[in-house]
């Protein structure tokens, strides 16, 4: 999820396309630059780091023109650097372009154009599209724009500006967001809204595959078939803080309702109907996972219950034993792990503290290791063998949402992954969950349909002092998830357990009026935890069921339930956990809580 703005008028559009990216530096910060066209040539600034980098730059030397593009950057295809950060152009940088997304057949397109004699420099997927552009250039930069986006395949947001058409930018979107803003005889483009709130409170919100041809004099919106495009005039009535949200009034919120595409993104280009498992460098063959003698997870908060999750996924599908284990805890505990085994860590921003240092003594052992991260470049992704990126884009909000549930797919695909290489799992069995993988995105967005009820539902329970999560299998890693959200963000006091474990002491902490959230989404496992609730209810507990559309049993036996929509038992969590994490964040701002930076905690635990 990276930041793009562009902008076109009489005024130096340097200072102008620094302040756009400052306000959409949520977005991505891995890197920024611009491209401005000054003097008849296209003029490049671009860094690793923070904004801060390019600005002090473009103080002590100015670019000096009015046309220009920027980005500020959130790495997904080549580590941070100054090579691989955007603008992109061709090689005789007569064409540059800054972009959002992922462009999947990028590889084939980069081939294809070497043959072409293009030169490439850097990692990116990137810097194809300025290449292809070029290759069709003949003239008309749109008719260029749209014949090079007819080739590509992906999500984008791009905006494009050429040397032989100086007063011009152009842009399109594709499942990508952009917007354009309307000033007086000045124009703008960019990733979201709050990047043009200092200039104009006008804009269009862009259509896929809707063209935007910008010049001081005007702007012109067409279909790639060159049909011009009537758009209404959108009036922006919400401050800059909103706008930075989304509109949403916390950027935990926001995350919350990101998760659809976070797990579209995740999934895209790797899981695909009657095809293995895409998982880009990573190449184990069948003998390498038949040595290895077990899979250790490794993480930390959120990430660990992920890792929950993944273990049974592993074991169910390809057969291999596997250990969960926090890891403050395993670096410490003299661990039996070998040269024949894998290590699996987990870590959002792949810099925490404890995890690196479970990576670090692994591979002194000589054990293979494999990161799954959110952040290219990090050092995990540094410093493991093997590498899977989430990705969920930059995660503001100290609680953990969408690089949770993107954490599960990579779990997931890699369980799949492994199942296939081994034969542990039928042909019959991975088609039914790629195909269920692919629906969750639309399931999850369901769920969130469901706000109000959440909503009635925190504030009847926004002062209770204890909370007790309950669950049975994948349903009890759920829990543990759901039971973390609500007490880092609110306070209450809150604990998850297994069904099974009621009677061996936690029954004698129920008593009249605590409040219960069971799970009840792993069929083969319900009548036992249906005996559980029943358990709780004597005591006196209020019980909060989470269950599939039309679970009857559940509405006979809890207080009240959330209903989600059925999917495999296996994948139940990607959906199950979403209630959750609205329960906890509508309670804690019942309570007036800061979500985003509640008390005592950092969003990376990066010191032991």
């Amino acid at each position: 999820m990276c930041g793009i703005v562009g902008f076109v008028g009489k005024k130096e559009a340097s200072p102008i396309l620094v302040e756009g990216l400052s306000k959409l530096e949520y977005r991505g910060y891995d890197s920024a630059g611009v491209a401005v066209l000054e003097d008849g040539e296209i003029k490049v600034r671009k860094f690793k780091g923070r904004l801060k980098n390019l600005d002090d730059n473009l103080k002590q030397s100015p670019l000096n023109g009015t046309i220009g593009i920027g980005h500020t950057r959130w790495a997904t295809h080549g580590e941070p650097s100054d090579i691989n950060s955007h603008p992109h152009t061709n090689e005789n940088a007569t064409i540059s372009v800054v972009h959002n997304g992922i462009i999947e057949n990028y590889i084939k397109l980069k081939e294809w154009l070497k043959k072409k004699g293009y030169e490439f420099y850097s990692e990116t997927d990137t810097e194809v599209i300025p290449n292809l552009v070029d290759y069709y250039y003949k003239g008309d930069l749109f008719e260029a724009v749209a014949k090079a986006t007819s080739k590509m395949e992906g999500s984008y947001a791009i905006g494009v500006i050429c040397k032989n058409e100086p007063d011009k930018i152009v842009a399109v979107r594709k499942d990508s967001p952009l917007i354009v803003g309307l000033g007086e005889k000045e124009y703008f483009i960019a990733s979201d809204i709050p990047a043009v709130l200092n200039h104009t409170r006008e804009i269009y919100l862009l259509e896929d595959k809707e063209f935007v041809i910008m010049t001081r004099d005007g702007i012109e919106i067409k279909t790639e078939d060159g049909e011009v495009v009537d758009k209404e005039v959108f009036h922006v009535t919400w401050d800059v803080d909103a706008a930075e949200k989304g509109g949403y009034e916390d950027f935990m919120l926001k995350e919350i309702h990101e998760q659809p595409k976070a797990i579209k993104d995740t999934l895209t280009s790797r899981v695909l109907k009657d095809s293995p498992i895409n998982l880009e460098n990573i190449n184990f063959t069948k003998e390498d996972l038949e040595a290895f003698d077990r899979v250790f997870i490794v993480a930390c908060g959120t990430a660990y219950n992920s890792g929950l999750v993944g273990k049974t996924i592993i074991e169910k599908l390809a057969k291999i034993p596997v250990e969960v284990d926090i890891a403050s805890e395993f670096r410490y505990r003299d661990p039996l792990i070998t040269d024949k085994s894998l290590l699996i860590v987990v870590s959002q921003s792949g810099e925490t503290a404890d995890t690196l240092a479970v990576l670090r003594d692994a591979k002194r052992i000589g054990a293979k290791v494999l990161a799954i991260t959110n952040v290219v470049g990090s050092s995990a992704s540094r410093e493991a063998n093997h590498v899977i990126y989430t990705w969920a884009g930059p995660e503001i909000a100290v609680a953990s949402t969408k690089a949770y549930e993107t954490q599960l797919i990579a779990m997931y695909m890699l369980g799949i992954y492994f199942g296939e290489i081994k034969g542990t799992l039928s042909k019959e069995f991975a088609d039914e969950l790629k195909e269920e993988l692919l629906q969750l995105p639309e399931k999850v967005k369901e769920v969130m349909g469901n706000k109000e009820y959440i909503q009635k539902y925190a504030s009847r329970n926004y002062m209770d002092k204890d909370t007790f999560f309950l669950g049975r299998g994948l349903d009890y890693a759920v829990a543990l998830e759901g039971s973390l959200k609500l007490k880092e963000i609110s306070y209450i006091h809150s604990e998850a357990y297994a069904g099974g474990e009621l009677k061996h002491g936690t029954i004698a902490l129920i008593e009249e009026g605590t409040p219960v959230v069971a799970l009840l989404t792993d069929d083969k496992l319900k009548d036992k935890m249906i005996s559980n609730i029943r358990e709780v209810i004597t005591r006196g507990a209020k019980v909060l069921g989470i269950a599939y559309e039309g679970d009857k049993e559940a509405e006979q036996i809890c207080d009240e339930v959330i209903y989600i929509p059925r999917t495999s038992t296996l994948l139940a969590p990607v959906i199950s956990v979403v209630p959750l994490q609205l329960i906890a964040y509508y309670i804690a701002k019942q309570k007036g809580c800061d979500v985003d930076k509640p008390r005592n905690l950092a969003k990376s635990v990066t010191v032991e």
